[in-house]
């Protein structure tokens, strides 16, 4: 009796400390969406142009384009949690110093530094998950954790509104610091040590063991195989189409004349329809529909939304603008939800995975990186918006042929060492 008591226990201790990893990755997508309502702020404070305003955007998107793969390599060596927790610190310092930047360049400089702490947050959060729960449980928690980044970016975007009139840009980067460093603290009394997850690993999953090969083996094998490269660029595609909507959504709904509450509420339900894609792909995905299927939706429902959303056809129809922003964010929440489980299936090995992610995430932040100044550019050329829908439309076009190398490469015989 007390045996079972002590195991059910011990299964609500582990089912706690992965909701205490998911809510850091929430935490962590928060420092992402703060800058979004703040680009108003920033511009009239610091005199930054549009094209400023995009590089600052993606810039965070800096170290996981150049970093992600190194970090999926290595977050086993240096343990999961341990990472978690160095990467929320950082998160808190790049913060509180870019609080007293007093120039574009030094918040840059802030904001690329945030860019690793994110990364060293969300690349061990999968894995850390798997280890602290039970088979029957990682399904649903990582379709939880996959609806992380819209979560943050959607508090971000309905408080900012009402934070920054009144207390200024330079305090909302200071309340993420110290919310950063809160989630540390609450993430190292909660989350087991990474000793103690591996000592009690073949208890929590029931996976045949995998042989451990040394890292140059590990990415040779990933970079040498289609799967990856399609994961990637796929995820490319979208994330970078999809900050530069939701991300300059603030700034182009300030110039139609909207602020406070109204503001707050349209671009944070804009990005808060995102987690329901990416939560009905997992289910989609259960009921057998095929990934590559799912993708063609996502793509074809992104472009018809963004057209709708910003071409001067629908200039005079403000509501039916914002229903295609809307389609936009939800439908296309079934691109990322895919591809997380894309990314494990299309790793060339178990001992890949990981691997997989971090080059699957590169390819998201380049994406990121490059979308908005891209977007900010156009917009600055032509001289407003109304373009938009020209450059995340090429986006769609390419993720959806994507989907189809995709659909070939899972129907393709794995060739396994």
């Amino acid at each position: 009796m007390s045996t079972q008591a002590d195991a059910d226990a011990d299964a609500k201790r582990s089912q706690a400390a992965a909701l205490i990893v998911i809510f850091s990755g929430v935490m962590a997508a928060l420092q992402i969406g703060k800058l979004p309502p703040a680009l108003p702020a920033l511009a009239e404070s610091l005199g930054m142009s549009l094209m400023q305003s995009g590089f600052l955007l993606s810039l965070v998107q800096l170290a996981g384009m150049s970093l992600a793969l190194a970090v999926g390599l290595s977050a086993d060596g240096l343990g999961l949690k341990r990472s978690m927790l160095m990467g929320l610190l950082v998160l808190g310092v790049a913060s509180a110093m870019g609080s007293f930047a007093l120039s574009v360049p030094e918040l840059m400089f802030w904001r690329a530094l945030e860019g690793l702490g994110f990364l060293c947050v969300t690349l061990p959060a999968p894995g850390l998950i798997r280890k602290l729960v039970s088979a029957q449980q990682v399904r649903k928690l990582l379709g939880y954790w996959g609806a992380y980044m819209p979560a943050g970016t959607a508090l971000t975007l309905l408080v900012g509104p009402l934070w920054l009139p009144a207390w200024g840009w330079q305090t909302w980067w200071c309340l993420f610091a110290v919310l950063s460093w809160v989630m540390a603290l609450v993430l190292w009394r909660v989350v087991p040590a990474d000793a103690v997850m591996a000592s009690q690993q073949p208890t929590l999953q029931s996976t045949p063991a995998v042989v451990q090969v040394a890292w140059p083996q590990r990415l040779r094998e990933t970079l040498t195989a289609p799967g990856p490269w399609l994961v990637a660029l796929c995820f490319a595609m979208y994330s970078g189409q999809w900050l530069a909507v939701v991300g300059f959504l603030p700034s182009i709904y300030t110039q139609a004349g909207l602020s406070g509450a109204t503001l707050g509420v349209l671009t944070a339900f804009a990005a808060a329809v995102n987690m329901g894609g990416n939560m009905a792909s997992g289910r989609m995905l259960q009921r057998g529909l095929h990934p590559s299927v799912l993708l063609g939706l996502g793509f074809l429902a992104m472009a018809c939304g963004s057209w709708l959303a910003f071409s001067e056809w629908t200039s005079a129809l403000p509501w039916l603008r914002y229903l295609g922003v809307l389609l936009f964010s939800s439908c296309g929440g079934l691109v990322p939800g895919t591809l997380f489980s894309l990314a494990v299936r299309l790793a060339p090995h178990e001992r890949n995975v990981s691997t997989t992610v971090g080059w699957m995430q590169q390819g998201s932040a380049a994406g990121q990186f490059a979308g908005p100044p891209a977007v900010a550019w156009l917009a600055s050329q032509v001289g407003g918006w109304q373009w938009t829908w020209t450059a995340t439309g090429l986006c769609c076009v390419v993720g959806w042929v994507m989907s189809f190398f995709i659909a070939k490469a899972l129907n393709a015989p794995k060739e396994l060492a």
